[in-house]
């Protein structure tokens, strides 16, 4: 996995307007700087906005959510502040659509089911465990899942979350034994070798929070033999 990102022609813009830039994240980038100092895709997306536009100094940017860093897919800046504050509401009010596409190794127990959980987290480890009964500072997690692919060795599952957990679909996923392809630390038996895990935000949907039109927004998966079979 590559620890930068090495140039803005990497950036795969999705959608763009005054208001707010949509990206699609390559799995190894972090959305915001962290302690290992390696460079952020926000970083990334404010030079690539400074110069297409040739703003003087520093470009507004305002992070509205992330993704793991082995994870790819669709993330959400603000341009402005009013645009971060209006979707930082539609976030918390859970009035955005999020679909995820998960390669897994087993086949899940139903062909669709919802998932219902009590997930804790531990700091220490950056990992979150799934409870079916609520425990001392848990929080609730809950996703539908459904099967949509099969492939030769793996299945595609396509995940509508309900909740924003750390590591939430990770967690969910591998308590019924459905582990995402490259996910060591949620029970896979190897790595991928570029550090990736095969899970992708997919699919965002919401009301555009300054023109209020309905935006949809599909990403597509990294380049890669199995991500490719499965949009066949």
């Amino acid at each position: 996995m590559s620890k930068t990102l090495s140039n803005k022609n990497n950036l795969q813009i999705l959608y763009e307007d005054n208001h707010i830039i949509i990206v699609n994240k390559r799995p190894g980038d972090i959305v915001q700087g962290d302690k290992t100092g390696d460079a952020p895709l926000s970083e990334v997306v404010k030079e690539y906005i400074a110069k297409k536009y040739n703003k003087p100094g520093a470009a507004y940017l305002g992070v509205v959510h992330r993704l793991d860093r082995p994870t790819s897919g669709i993330v959400v800046f603000a341009r402005t502040s009013k645009a971060l504050s209006r979707l930082n509401q539609l976030f918390a009010n859970k009035e955005v659509q999020k679909t995820y596409w998960a390669v897994v190794k087993n086949q899940p127990p139903k062909a669709h089911d919802t998932l219902v959980h009590w997930l804790k987290r531990n700091p220490k480890q950056n990992k979150s465990y799934a409870h079916k009964n609520e425990v001392p500072n848990s929080k609730k997690a809950s996703l539908d899942y459904r099967m949509i692919k099969k492939l030769d060795h793996y299945y595609l599952l396509e995940i509508e979350l309900h909740t924003g957990r750390h590591h939430q679909i990770r967690s969910q996923l591998s308590s019924i034994g459905c582990h995402i392809k490259g996910d060591l630390k949620y029970g896979a038996d190897r790595s991928n070798k570029d550090g990736s895990i095969h899970l992708h935000a997919r699919r965002l949907s919401f009301i555009h929070p300054v023109k209020k039109e309905p935006l949809i927004i599909v990403a597509p998966p990294p380049p890669d033999p199995i991500w490719d079979n499965c949009l066949l």
